[in-house]
Parts: C-alpha cells; structure tokens; sequence
C-alpha cells in the first residue's frame, strides 16, 4: 500500500521528534511493504518567519489533499508578541478547521515502566491507569466571536462559547463508539449548573445516549472532573468533553501518566482522515540539543496507522517497541529516575527501532 502524508515539523524540538518518528515509520514501511511518501510543508513560527502567515493556503492545500498530516509542535517565546491571527498557535486552529478535523483523541497511559514518574500515590494509581480524552475540536469559545469593545469600566474583552446540537451529536457519537471499544463507560464533562452551552450539551449527549443502550453515562462537572482525576483516576475511561475543558483536562492527564512527552494525540474528521501530533508543546529550552522525548509523537504515528490507514497490526507493532524500551530500563531526561543516565532523542529512538 501507498500513503501519502504531509509533514509539519514546526517549530522548537518539533523537527527532532517528527524526524524520529519517520525514521520508525519507514522501518514499519519495510517490514510490512507499505510506502509512506512524504511531502514537507511549513506552519508555525517558521512558516511566520517565511511567509508572514502561521498557515499558508499551500501548506492547507497540500494537507488537504494527503491521507494524513504528521505535526511536530508549534510555537515559542519568539513570536510572543505577535497578533492573535499571526502567532502559531493560529495554525492550529487553522489546520483544525480548515480540514475538518472535530475529533480530539488523547489517550493518556501509564505504563507499569514509568509508575514511579507518576506524582499520585502508589495507593491511588493502583495498577495502572489507562483513560482517553475525546475532546470537541473545531467549536466552543476557541472558534466563537471574540472582541473587544467600551464599558462602563473601560476597554473589556470577550469570547463567546457557542454550540450547536449537530456539533455535540457528532462528538458524542465517537466518544460512545470509543467507549463500546474499551470498558463500556463513557463520562460526559460539562458546566451545566452555570453554562447554558453545557445544558445543551448534557441533553444532547443524553439523546445520543438511547442509541448506545450497552454503554453507562456518567456527568461530571468540569470542576469536579479536574478533582476526580487526581483523586480517584481509575475511574474514568472515556471522557468526552468541549474544547477548552478538554484542552486543560488532557492536560492534567498527562501529567499523571508522568510526563507530557509520553503523550500522543489524534485530531479526526469525516472518514477518519487525521492530523497526528504530541500533546507536549515545542520546549524551546531543549530544542536542538538531542534531548527531546520522540516517544508521543512516536506513538502518534502508531494511531495514524490505526486510525487513519486502518493497520492495527502495524500500529501495535509500535506500541510493542515502545513498550519494551521501558521495561528495559530506558530513558529520556523527562522521565529518567535519579542516579540513571537519561537517552538522547536520537539514541531513544534507535532502542524502538531495533524493537520493531
């Protein structure tokens, strides 16, 4: 089979990690006679530097027209000071919208490897912890109006959160077809008691409920959730939730897997056509030292290929590698344990390989 993918590398460690996770595709590639074709192109900072634009259209046509779209990271203190519409961070929600992409999933794990990085108690991970955020991409006060205008107290600013049903629908719908995949639980995270988005959402999921009959629904408020996930983890297994509050709740899952860069992500839209990136953002300290973690955007790959190309085996081939690097003791500096020698990105990576 023939792939074709666009490729963003961005900005700080973004081209270190992309880099390590082509390598580890093309050994895929080999190994099951597959062909990933790759057509570089810029967004971010860079692309700001180039074009004066964090989102070319030619950078947007060519991501349109491929089978997927690996990204790096964008961003970085050097651009800081740039208007909303010109910082990098505008390329994402450009690439988010631009190629339909509703669907965020993050899954956050905690491999039995890296227990002693998690900053919960032993008592209260238990056994591990294996929870996937699927978070609405393209709605919500990330995409609604924003402004500014004169008050009564002076120059004030505002952003809108907006839903629609449909949007809810279709979100909801991949959370309970997720949640039929795993444990057949599925929490829906919403502001309800204040926000009369979150009751449109919390009635529109409970209507898209009656179809899923074998999955049990939970509500949570947002607050709550927050609290929930650092005090009782393992009961969570699918969480569907709006943008922002997702934005922040995937973050703090993360974290408790015991590093950001142990995380990957999947932005999807119809047909499953995907963009495939690490949760972690650019980390200017680090970049172009070698020390960067390849494995969230390693392990972002391996859901392009389920995801995207529908090739699990493909795909858990990868989860393999990466899971056996750690139980054999290897690290990154993000997760190295004190008295331990921490991996460089490339040398990390080269561990998987050989695992492949």
């Amino acid at each position: 089979m023939e792939y074709n993918i666009a490729v963003i590398k961005g900005d700080g460690i973004g081209p270190e990690v992309v880099d390590a996770a082509i390598e580890v595709l093309n050994e895929i590639g080999k190994k099951y006679k597959h062909n990933f074709k790759y057509e570089e192109v810029l967004a971010g900072g860079v692309a700001y530097d180039v074009y004066n634009n964090p989102l070319p259209e030619e950078t947007l046509e060519i991501c349109r027209n491929s089978d997927a779209v690996i990204l790096g990271a964008v961003g970085g203190p050097k651009w800081d000071d740039l208007p909303g519409d010109k910082r990098p961070e505008a390329a994402l929600l450009g690439l988010r919208k631009g190629l339909g992409l509703y669907a965020n999933l993050r899954p956050a794990i905690l491999f039995e490897a890296l227990s002693d990085a998690c900053p919960l108690k032993p008592e209260i991970i238990g056994e591990g912890l294996d929870i996937c955020v699927v978070r609405e991409l393209t709605g919500g006060i990330y995409f609604g109006d924003r402004g500014y205008k004169e008050t009564e107290m002076g120059m004030a600013a505002y952003d809108i959160m907006i839903y629609s049903k449909q949007e809810i629908e279709r979100i909801a719908k991949v959370a309970f077809n997720m949640a039929q995949k795993r444990s057949k639980i599925l929490t829906s995270v919403d502001k309800a008691n204040i926000l009369e988005s979150s009751r449109l959402w919390r009635k529109t999921v409970e209507e898209v409920a009656k179809d899923y009959p074998d999955v049990t629904l939970n509500h949570m408020y947002v607050d709550n959730a927050a609290m929930q996930l650092v005090r009782y983890p393992q009961q969570f297994d699918v969480i569907v939730t709006e943008n922002m509050f997702g934005d922040i709740l995937s973050d703090e899952a993360s974290m408790i897997t015991g590093s950001i860069g142990m995380l990957p992500s999947a932005s999807l839209g119809e047909n499953n056509k995907g963009m495939y990136e690490p949760v972690h953002g650019s980390a200017p300290d680090i970049a172009g030292q070698g020390k960067a973690n390849p494995i969230a955007t390693i392990m972002s790959i391996a859901m392009m290929l389920k995801y995207s190309f529908n090739l699990s085996e493909e795909s858990e081939n990868i989860e393999f590698a990466v899971k056996k690097a750690l139980d054999e003791g290897h690290r990154t500096l993000d997760i190295v344990s004190k008295g331990d020698n921490a991996l460089g990105t490339k040398e990390m990576t080269q561990v998987i390989l050989k695992n492949i």
